[in-house]
């Protein structure tokens, strides 16, 4: 799908303040940061949840999961969390695939 006109995080795809970026997604610093270090990393195709991960075809799913380890490295993570959030009873609230990066401390919840 195409980026969706009212989606914040289709928004910051375009005009976020990125710590990283590679073909086809971004990561940015979570405005309500659960850990030390909490990024966010957004696909620039805008899919709702991770239930639709098939919109994705295999190698670029494969290039996402690569960015994701690539920006924790580069957060100079080594032990951290990766959450994604799927539904509203899970706690998603901005519907737009993201993954969340926590790391800098102990365990999160």
């Amino acid at each position: 799908m195409a980026s969706q006109p009212d989606c914040l995080f289709c928004k910051l795809v375009v005009d976020g303040d990125h710590v990283n970026r590679a073909d086809g997604f971004v990561a940015v610093e979570d405005i309500n940061p659960k850990a030390p270090v909490h990024l966010l990393v957004l696909p620039e195709r805008h899919v709702d949840t991770f239930r639709e991960i098939d919109q994705f075809p295999a190698g670029e799913a494969k290039r996402m999961l690569e960015f994701v380890a690539d920006t924790a490295r580069d957060a100079g993570l080594e032990d951290y969390q990766v959450v994604v959030n799927v539904g509203p009873a899970a706690g998603q609230t901005i519907f737009h695939l993201h993954w969340h990066i926590l790391g800098g401390g102990t365990a999160f919840e």
